[in-house]
C-alpha cells in the first residue's frame, strides 16, 4: 500500500504542475498578441522609412555622414545582446547567446576587442560568468511593455561611442520572429551603417516603373541625411527590440504547451502503473485469504 500511495502523491504533483505550466501558457498567450501588434504596426514605419532613406542616400555626397563611413582597421567592435530576463521559454535564450558566442570567436581570432550591452538578465549573467567585458545592463526591458525612448537612448550611446572612437563597428544580437513555431537568431550590423536597400526591388527599378515618386528634400539631401542617419539606428535597435519581446512570448507558450502536454502523458503513465501495483495488492490479497482458508480446511 506504501507503492500506492507514493504513486498517488506523484500523481498529485504532476497534476499541479500540470496547472502551473497551463497558466503560464495562457499568460504568454496573452503577452504574445500584444507584442505581436506592436511588431507588426511598427514594420511598415521602419520599411518606409529605409525607402526615404534609401532615396536620399543614393542622392547624398558619398560624405555624407562619418556613420556612413567605415574604419580602415577595426580594433573594437561593441556588440548589444537581447536576451529575455526569465527562463522556462526553450532554447530562446541558447539560441541567442550561442549566435553571440559564434560573432565574438570571429573577432577573437582576428585580436579585435569585444564588449557587450546587454539587454536582458540571461546575456548579463552569461558574460558575467564568463568573464566578459559588459559596458552596460538593462534589465526588465525585454519581455515587457517599453517606448522608443529605450532605443533611441542606448543608440544614441551607441553612436557617440561610434564617433569618439569607443567602438569601431557594432552589432545587435537578436532573435527574429518569423512565426508561431519559428524564431531565429539574427546579427544586424548597427555602424557604420551598411548600404541602406528598399526590400523588393530596387530603386532604380521602382522609378522605371513609375510607383516611387522623387522624394523632395528641403534642405539638402545631404542636411537631411545627417539627421535622418541617426533615427534609422535608434529604429533598428527599436525593431530588434520588439522582434526579440514577440520571440521570446512565443517560445514560452511553445515551451509550456509542450511541459502542458508532457504532463499529460506522465499522468496518464502513472495512472496505468498505479492501476497495476493497485491489481497486484488486489491478487496478493485474495491469495492470502485463500490460502488461509485452504489451511483452515487441512
Amino acid at each position: 500500500m506504501a507503492k500506492l500511495k507514493e504513486i498517488q502523491l506523484k500523481i498529485s504533483g504532476v497534476k499541479k504542475t500540470k496547472q502551473i505550466t497551463s497558466a503560464m501558457k495562457m499568460v504568454a498567450s496573452s503577452k504574445l498578441r500584444g507584442a505581436q501588434m506592436s511588431m507588426e504596426a511598427f514594420r511598415p514605419y521602419a520599411g518606409k522609412y529605409a525607402e526615404v532613406l534609401g532615396s536620399l542616400a543614393e542622392r547624398a555626397g558619398d560624405q555624407a555622414s562619418p556613420l556612413l563611413e567605415p574604419r580602415e582597421e577595426v580594433k573594437k567592435v561593441g556588440i548589444v545582446l537581447c536576451t529575455s530576463d526569465r527562463g522556462l521559454c526553450g532554447g530562446f535564450n541558447s539560441g541567442l547567446i550561442n549566435k553571440a558566442i559564434s560573432l565574438l570567436k570571429e573577432y577573437s581570432e582576428k585580436n579585435i576587442e569585444v564588449s557587450f550591452t546587454n539587454f536582458g538578465k540571461k546575456g548579463f549573467d552569461w558574460c558575467r560568468n564568463n568573464n566578459k567585458v559588459v559596458e552596460e545592463k538593462h534589465l526588465g526591458i525585454i519581455g515587457s511593455r517599453f517606448g522608443f525612448n529605450i532605443a533611441s537612448v542606448a543608440g544614441r550611446k551607441m553612436i557617440d561611442g561610434f564617433l569618439d572612437g569607443t567602438y569601431d563597428e557594432v552589432y545587435v544580437v537578436y532573435s527574429e520572429f518569423l512565426n508561431m513555431a519559428r524564431q531565429v537568431p539574427a546579427v544586424k550590423k548597427l555602424l557604420p551603417i551598411p548600404p541602406i536597400e528598399v526590400e523588393g526591388e530596387g530603386i532604380e527599378e521602382a522609378e522605371e516603373e513609375g510607383f516611387m515618386a522623387e522624394h523632395i528634400c528641403e534642405p539638402s539631401p545631404d542636411e537631411l541625411l545627417n539627421e535622418m542617419l541617426p533615427k534609422n539606428v535608434y529604429i533598428q535597435l527599436f525593431s530588434a527590440f520588439l522582434e526579440t519581446s514577440t520571440s521570446e512570448h512565443a517560445a514560452r507558450m511553445t515551451a509550456m504547451d509542450n511541459a502542458t502536454r508532457a504532463c499529460n502523458d506522465m499522468i496518464t503513465e502513472l495512472k496505468t502503473i498505479f492501476n497495476k501495483a493497485r491489481q497486484a495488492a488486489i491478487t496478493a490479497d485474495l491469495m492470502d485469504i485463500v490460502g488461509g482458508a485452504e489451511a483452515l480446511k487441512g
